[in-house]
């Protein structure tokens, strides 16, 4: 998708990865489908329709079966273009392009097509990068390989994940004598896989070596009893964080496994064509015109896994711990074409009505509704189904009230009685992905949006206008607030639908630093401006010791910086602090409240941006750190 700059500014998120397994021939899909590139299609449509989740980079994976010693069977190019995802495929398409040329037969050739070009395999894995951290370089993308020349230890890995403890895993490589070329958590992990990977064939090979077989026999073996199961609970062991993690095996076996909390997400569906996995249920549904009920999610520390036969088993991996998923998703991530997304959204703006009415004085009369493209029309469209709802029982209070004067004309009259909706914001301009590091951002904000001029009574009327969150609070202030202000409202109210952001995310969303958050800002304002500034040496002083402790034992100790005063008292000092000081209009500023956020989106109970309640050990280490580092003045990531 291009940059989100919104109110909120730019918030970079959850990678998008999709897994495809032709379960026949290729002949099969030629016969029926017309086309030998049917699993190419449909990869692109996959990663086309999660272009939402991410555009620094974009790669596809793809692996033949049951070719023969010197026959190349991998294949992968990955993208940091501006349009990566077409990029990916037009780098594919070449090859055919130029058979296509020479001999155009041999595009239904399938014996030729998969000896002489790439991407003709039956197992495909393709992921779509928001860099949450780090330069933006081919390097980064993934799908990751670690090759070798046993068919059986070649191993593709792409996942949507961030882990808290990668110094940690970082180490227990080096204790078992390897030699990482990178410290990050995508290298660690793939090397953490490929060792156990390693060790799985040398078991294997050992016992039927001990039966006497040949070599080359237990290679076969190797393919048949590999444990792909064993290898991800003992690479997992110690992993922290969210994640969703896909990777192929040279020979054919695939898997993709989810955190024990469930914060990342994955959906499947199975026939006896395909199975595909993807990040998002609709993806699913579109591509292959399946129902919602036919596509299952991967449950919480259970691995999909799929053998080189095609056979497709759900295995437990890790126990599940108490289930997390990331509310976020909900909220503003994921595509909105979602079934469940959509009502959670609309219920999220619905369940603002009250404090919005607050707001207004209930003057719906003199107050224009809108919202901020393109992620808050949902829950725009929820707010305004409960302004009519309220707006309907006022009518019916003042039909009543009539008594024996009403007439067709009044009666009419209230009735006709309408909420006042435009769309005063308008995208001006598409800010593309190479805008993505945090000191290139600001410049551009400014000139994103654009307003509709002629809707608004000057000093009369108030604007009440929603956005999906409220983080930094940049372009707010430095272009939105002025922008509406240009219409001379008496008032403007923003509404986010999402709760105050108190904390840094840990598990793969651009939000780890402290200084990030105005809510938190606002709280540290009010601490000083109420003469409690040794709240916050003595919370620093907390953090510290607790960056002593094992991780396991560590508390959320920042949870004290908020805890003086209410969610209004921020919201105030939000609004305060945003304000331009030249501006003319009155600033109101409502968020969410936490207890309808879990309401609206039943079963994502992961709220640890807003609350503070991770729902792993490094969570609490991660947000320890970004306090000190805050105080510290060290602008870097806690973990």
């Amino acid at each position: 998708m291009y940059l989100r700059v919104a109110m909120s500014d730019a918030v970079k998120h959850e990678c998008g990865i999709a897994l495809l397994r032709l379960k026949k021939d290729l002949s099969y899909y030629l016969e029926k489908y017309g086309s030998a590139f049917y699993g190419i299609h449909k990869m692109q449509l996959l990663m086309e329709k999660q272009h939402n989740r991410g555009q620094d980079g974009a790669g596809l994976a793809n692996i033949k079966l049951n070719m023969q010693p010197g026959e190349r069977y991998i294949s992968r190019v990955r993208s940091i273009e501006s349009n990566p995802i077409q990029d990916v495929f037009s780098q594919i398409a070449t090859r055919f392009n130029q058979i296509a040329a020479e001999n155009p037969e041999k595009l239904k050739d399938i014996s030729y097509l998969k000896k002489h070009a790439g991407f003709t395999g039956e197992l495909f894995l393709g992921h779509l990068r928001y860099g949450t951290f780090g330069r933006n370089s081919i390097e980064s993308c993934h799908p990751f390989l670690r090759q070798n020349n046993w068919m059986t230890r070649n191993l593709v890995l792409a996942g949507n994940f961030n882990l808290t403890n990668v110094d940690e895993l970082f180490d227990s490589l080096l204790a078992i004598g390897q030699h990482p070329k990178e410290k990050s958590d995508t290298v660690t992990v793939l090397e953490k896989i490929g060792h156990f990977l390693d060790d799985e064939n040398d078991r294997v090979y050992a016992q039927f070596k001990q039966q006497g077989l040949s070599k080359a026999e237990i290679t076969s073996q190797i393919m048949t009893h590999l444990d792909v199961g064993s290898i991800l609970r003992r690479s997992a062991q110690k992993w922290d964080g969210g994640y969703a993690m896909a990777g192929l095996i040279g020979h054919g076996d695939a898997f993709v496994f989810r955190d024990p909390a469930g914060i990342r997400p994955a959906f499947y569906y199975e026939d006896d064509e395909v199975v595909v996995v993807a990040s998002e249920r609709p993806v699913i549904q579109t591509v292959f015109n399946v129902p919602y009920t036919q596509i299952k999610e991967l449950e919480p520390g259970h691995a999909l896994i799929v053998r080189k036969d095609g056979s497709v088993k759900e295995e437990e991996i890790l126990s599940p711990t108490k289930i997390r998923k990331c509310s976020f998703e909900r909220i503003y991530f994921s595509r909105g074409s979602d079934m469940d997304i959509y009502q959670e959204r609309k219920n999220l703006g619905r369940f603002l009505v009250p404090q919005v009415m607050d707001a207004i004085d209930e003057d719906i009369q003199n107050t224009v509704f809108s919202f901020i493209p393109n992620t808050a029309e949902v829950s725009f469209y929820g707010m305004m189904k409960g302004i009519e709802d309220f707006h309907n029982l006022e009518k019916a209070k003042a039909i009543l009230a009539l008594g024996d004067q009403a007439s067709e004309h009044s009666i009419s009259a209230i009735i006709q009685e309408r909420a006042r909706i435009e769309k005063l914001a308008i995208k001006d301009a598409k800010l593309r992905t190479f805008i993505t590091q945090d000191e290139s951002r600001d410049d551009l904000v400014a000139h994103v949006y654009d307003i509709t001029y002629g809707c608004i009574v000057p000093q009369k009327d108030t604007i009440v206008i929603i956005d999906d969150s409220i983080v930094r609070g940049t372009t707010l202030k430095r272009s939105i607030l002025r922008m509406l202000d240009r219409l001379n409202p008496k008032k403007i109210v923003i509404v986010s639908s999402a709760p105050q952001i108190r904390y840094p995310d840990c598990y793969g969303i651009d939000m780890a630093k402290m200084g990030d958050f105005i809510a938190f800002e606002a709280a540290i304002s009010l601490l000083r401006t109420t003469d409690r500034d040794n709240i916050i040496t003595e919370v620093y002083e907390a953090c510290k010791r607790q960056l002593t402790l094992p991780k396991e034992e560590c508390v959320n100790e920042v949870r004290r910086i908020y805890d003086s005063f209410t969610d209004e008292e921020i919201s105030n000092q939000i609004a305060e602090l945003l304000t331009p000081k030249d501006l003319k209009s009155e600033v109101k500023i409502i968020f969410q409240k936490v207890d309808n956020l879990h309401k609206a989106c039943h079963g994502h109970t992961g709220d640890w941006y807003f609350t503070g309640d991770y729902p792993t050990p490094g969570g609490n280490r991660v947000v320890n750190q970004a306090f000190v580092n805050w105080v510290e003045n060290k602008n870097v990531r806690a973990y």
